[in-house]
């Protein structure tokens, strides 16, 4: 079985933690790769420079993508993923402590596949993230492709 590769986009080291414990506990083969903030995700996606640069190296099967990161947002990124020939059919999970509706509404217009509001309680927390990865991970089908037209 290959390795499963999960891009964390992720600035709270709580909710990192919390997600890397989940995955942990997960029985199948799976990398997580975290980035800080949407700089970082974009440079892990596309090379140091940007969207036009070269592709990274690793494509993950799910991006899970919180909204309010440092510097370039969430929905900045989201709006990089689907604007690029070469990432737009990733599957970009919004994972967000945001209850604005115009950040749901936002977005789904953007192209996320899902916007799942953090929950508070840890354990709770930890439920949520493995239930996606198993979703995302092993149930969903994605192109053969991986998305490059």
């Amino acid at each position: 079985m290959t390795t499963k590769t999960v891009l964390l986009v992720e600035d709270n080291a709580d909710d990192e933690l919390l997600a890397r414990k989940a995955f942990a506990n997960m029985d199948f083969p799976h990398e997580v790769v975290v980035a800080r903030d949407g700089e970082g995700a974009l440079a892990y996606l596309y090379g140091s420079k940007g969207p036009t640069g070269v592709p990274g190296a690793s494509h993950p099967l799910v991006v899970l993508l919180d909204l309010n990161l440092p510097g370039i947002s969430g929905l900045e990124v989201l709006k990089q993923i689907r604007l690029d020939a070469r990432t737009k059919l990733f599957p970009v999970v919004v994972l967000s402590s945001s209850l604005q509706e115009r950040d749901l509404v936002r977005s789904y217009s953007l192209g996320a596949n899902s916007y799942i509001r953090k929950p508070v309680d840890f354990t709770e927390f930890e439920e949520t993230v493995r239930q996606l990865a198993s979703y995302w991970l092993l149930r969903n089908q994605v192109p053969p492709d991986r998305g490059y037209v």
